[in-house]
């Protein structure tokens, strides 16, 4: 497509965020919680808007509202850690979403973390661990769009979470 036939796109009116949100509710897609650096300067969330981008180099997007500490730390870190949930860690996923009052590095209170290669917070009884350095970051409108190069993996058995229709809920394995 050509500038200018892309720029006459521009004048084509977006839907509405609702009719938007309620779209993608039909889209299941895997439970993870991003997060970066350490001690008291920790700071995560949990994320369903991950994607891998390519194998040479591996990278991996994901996506994270400008408005989070998690957002700004990340950009001040140059790296972070994304930890693939289980369908046994609703719980968990639903702190580092907010919904138990937990914030900053205080959602990281009720499980067991490490710090990975990269000194990020790492779940030990994740499904998966990825751990990426900065390679990209772009804000689209409310979310920054960061573009990690995968430098570290760690993998186990299990279940994954997913959302699905606003719901957590859990995909049998093997």
């Amino acid at each position: 497509m050509s500038w200018q036939s892309s720029s006459r796109m521009s004048d084509i009116q977006s839907i509405e965020a609702i009719e938007f949100r309620q779209a993608m509710r039909n889209l299941a897609s895997g439970v993870s919680i991003v997060a970066t650096g350490t001690a008291v300067g920790r700071r995560g969330l949990t994320v369903s808007s991950i994607t891998s981008i390519c194998n040479e180099p591996p990278c991996l997007l994901v996506g994270i509202n400008a408005s989070s500490e998690t957002h700004d730390t990340i950009l001040a870190n140059g790296t972070f850690g994304v930890t693939l949930l289980g369908g046994n860690q609703q719980d968990l996923a639903l702190r580092f979403a907010g919904r138990h009052g937990a914030n900053g590095v205080h959602r990281f209170d009720t499980a067991p973390w490490d710090q990975g290669v990269l000194d990020v917070p790492i779940l030990q009884s994740a499904i998966c661990v990825l751990e990426c350095v900065l390679h990209h970051h772009q804000v689209v409108g409310t979310h920054g769009i960061f573009i990690g190069r995968i430098v570290a993996t760690r993998s186990a058995q299990g279940n994954p979470l997913i959302n699905f229709r606003s719901e957590l809920r859990t995909v049998p394995y093997g």
